[in-house]
């Protein structure tokens, strides 16, 4: 069986077997996922951002072009021995499945295709072609636990010179999710909030990862997400009146918008409307915000929802290095996304 068990994944990925042609990366955290899949693509050495050597391919065009996928693959590389061919946002489509059973039954001699999927059931036909393919490798990613966290932690902190406590530590992990991408986005947020300090302590946790909801925060942030200025205005006047520093705010923003990263990629990769992938969200959304992220994630492609969550770092790090305007830089960001929430998120 041409598998790995999860804990295998990140040694065979360390050294993949040049013999593979096709390798599946699936499982429930997507984040993860794109992680695995841009280390494998490190290690094939082939250049992803050069249209000669490679082309990216979402699942939904392929569907709805029968064998696309097997000319792609039989298409010979001119400026290099190998040609890469990434796929995204798999799933249950059929006629995927098909052209991936042919390339597994006469794998390509000259491409190398990667596909990331979301969470394949045990008998997928995908995921079963795969495995029972001799050139082919599937890779099942699941939820971040123990040491995996930890690893992200400290990989993210490294990288600015943080240290972080045993205290503070075990606040931050427990605020995690079980997504890595979740996770590594709420990590980086914090690792941004201190960027120029040396340690980040257990206050500094408490504020960018703590629950704001008693604060009111979230009606500015629903009101951000409806496009409603009237709203926002009057929510985040009376937060910053009362006191609540304006990073607070943007925290609740960045959390929202994560999240619906994960359900718009849900929505994308399985075709789901929005009212069932709200639904079936975990954490749950809770029962009074559900009409509002269902009307909210039509509005935000995946693309804008990205364009928003790099707005929203970036001012993150504006309130840190002019703490004096941090109201003001906070309220513009802010005005900016309820402007293109209300425009459709386009």
């Amino acid at each position: 069986m041409a598998q790995k068990k999860a804990h295998e994944v990140d040694s065979w990925l360390r050294n993949p077997d040049p013999g593979i042609g096709i390798v599946l990366i699936y499982g429930p955290d997507r984040g993860l996922v794109a992680e695995r899949a841009k280390a494998f693509v490190t290690k094939t050495g082939l250049a992803a951002d050069d249209p000669f050597s490679s082309i990216r391919l979402e699942a939904s065009e392929l569907e709805a072009a029968p064998g696309r996928l097997l000319d792609e693959a039989a298409t010979v590389p001119m400026f290099s021995a190998r040609r890469l061919i990434w796929v995204k946002g798999a799933g249950s489509q059929k006629q995927l499945a098909e052209d991936v059973k042919a390339l597994v039954a006469a794998p390509p001699r000259d491409s190398v295709v990667l596909i990331e999927a979301g969470d394949l059931k045990k008998g997928a036909a995908l995921r079963s072609t795969v495995e029972n393919g001799p050139a082919a490798m599937a890779l099942p990613c699941y939820v971040d636990e123990g040491k995996a966290i930890d690893a992200v932690i400290d990989e993210i902190l490294g990288r600015e010179g943080l240290s972080i406590g045993l205290e503070a530590r075990q606040a931050l992990r427990a605020s995690l999710g079980g997504d890595r991408l979740a996770s590594r986005s709420e990590v980086e947020k914090l690792a941004l909030y201190c960027r120029g300090g040396s340690e980040i302590r257990l206050e500094d946790v408490r504020t960018m990862t703590g629950d704001v909801s008693g604060f009111g925060i979230d009606d500015a942030v629903d009101a951000v997400l409806s496009g409603n200025g009237k709203a926002f205005d009057a929510s985040f006047t009376r937060l910053v009146s009362a006191g609540t520093h304006p990073f607070l705010v943007l925290a609740a923003a960045m959390r929202q918008f994560q999240l619906l990263q994960l359900m718009r990629a849900e929505m994308d990769a399985d075709a789901k409307p929005a009212a069932a992938v709200v639904a079936s969200a975990r954490p749950p959304v809770f029962f009074t915000r559900r009409r509002l992220v269902e009307a909210a994630l039509p509005r935000w492609s995946a693309p804008a929802i990205a364009r928003a969550l790099e707005r929203l770092q970036a001012t993150v790090l504006l309130t840190r290095q002019r703490a004096d305007l941090a109201a003001a830089t906070a309220r513009q960001a802010l005005i900016a996304l309820l402007v293109e929430s209300a425009r459709g998120g386009r």
